[in-house]
């Protein structure tokens, strides 16, 4: 599995992205945590094998959210899925 870290100078809270790599949210997402200076972990999903695809989906699912991109893990607690800007920088104190 490709996790590719995105530096920021706001690394208060520990950001996991699931996302999809052609996916126009999933994109926005990245956009605003790198426009808004945070420090972010992701994995494009369409372009993991079979087997990592299938450790995401039940990894989503076991944090009770649904295998639907993006995904945004905050502090391995909060899962927010999709791009609700406001629920983001509220959980990012931004």
């Amino acid at each position: 599995m490709n996790v590719v870290k995105v530096n920021g100078k706001n690394h208060k809270h520990r950001v996991f992205l699931y996302a999809l790599s052609t996916c126009a949210w999933c994109k926005m997402t990245k956009r605003f945590l790198s426009d808004s200076g945070v420090e972010y972990e992701y994995v494009d999903v369409d372009l993991c094998n079979d087997e990592d695809r299938r450790k995401i989906h039940e990894d989503i699912r076991k944090r009770g959210a649904q295998p639907s991109y993006p995904v945004i893990i905050v502090d391995d607690k909060k899962v927010i899925n999709g791009f609700l800007k406001n629920e983001i920088k509220e959980a990012l104190d931004i």
